[in-house]
């Protein structure tokens, strides 16, 4: 088991551009460090959800039944377009009730997103062994979970440190216009890619 290499493909997944880092950036420019943290632990829950269902063989399930996969990502659109479409409409005033809607939101983007399915489905069977344990899958499907906390904490760390600059009303506007085109056009393109 090639635990170096598994550490490098997972960090470079999270660190790709994608509705978790815009989210993760507009919880923490609108409301802070807390809530920046609250979405990085909830896409890090929602990792734990995919390495789980991954090492159990359920997203094997999940990308081999087209039908599943088609409801997955048609709900994984449709939720990628209401946070685009509540990002586009932001008020300057508007912040989250408590820190839970930001775990929320994290969670369900990421939970939703059926390329996480199959990038675990991909990627989790080459670095376990022919007949793996569950130690084996634990260990793994912990260090994706680190991995991706550990990450998005350090984006809502960084961008948080910079909120005085970044909560400007024009600069906010600019980044909640944004924000909210990027999760648009991704819930768009997984509904056009869908639809096909």
């Amino acid at each position: 088991m090639n635990t170096w290499a598994f550490v490098a493909v997972v960090a470079l997944g999270a660190m790709s551009p994608g509705p978790d880092f815009a989210l993760v950036v507009r919880h923490s420019v609108v409301s802070g460090r807390r809530h920046g943290m609250a979405t990085a632990a909830g896409i890090a829950a929602g990792v734990f959800v995919w390495a789980a269902a991954a090492g159990s063989g359920v997203v094997a399930l999940i990308a081999w039944a087209p039908d599943l996969l088609t409801g997955l990502k048609l709900v994984g659109a449709v939720y990628l377009l209401h946070l685009g479409v509540k990002s586009w409409r932001a008020k300057e005033t508007t912040e989250p009730v408590a820190s839970s809607h930001a775990f929320r939101d994290g969670l369900l983007c990421n939970v939703l997103n059926p390329k996480a399915a199959v990038f675990f489905v991909a990627l989790l069977p080459q670095f376990l062994p022919a007949s793996p344990g569950l130690l084996d899958t634990v260990l793994l499907s912990g260090l994706a979970v680190l991995i991706s906390a550990v990450w998005f904490m350090t984006v809502a760390t960084l961008v948080s440190s910079l909120r005085r600059l970044l909560a400007r009303a024009a600069v906010r506007r600019a980044i909640d216009r944004v924000t909210g085109v990027v999760l648009i056009g991704l819930g768009v393109r997984l509904a056009v890619t869908t639809a096909r």
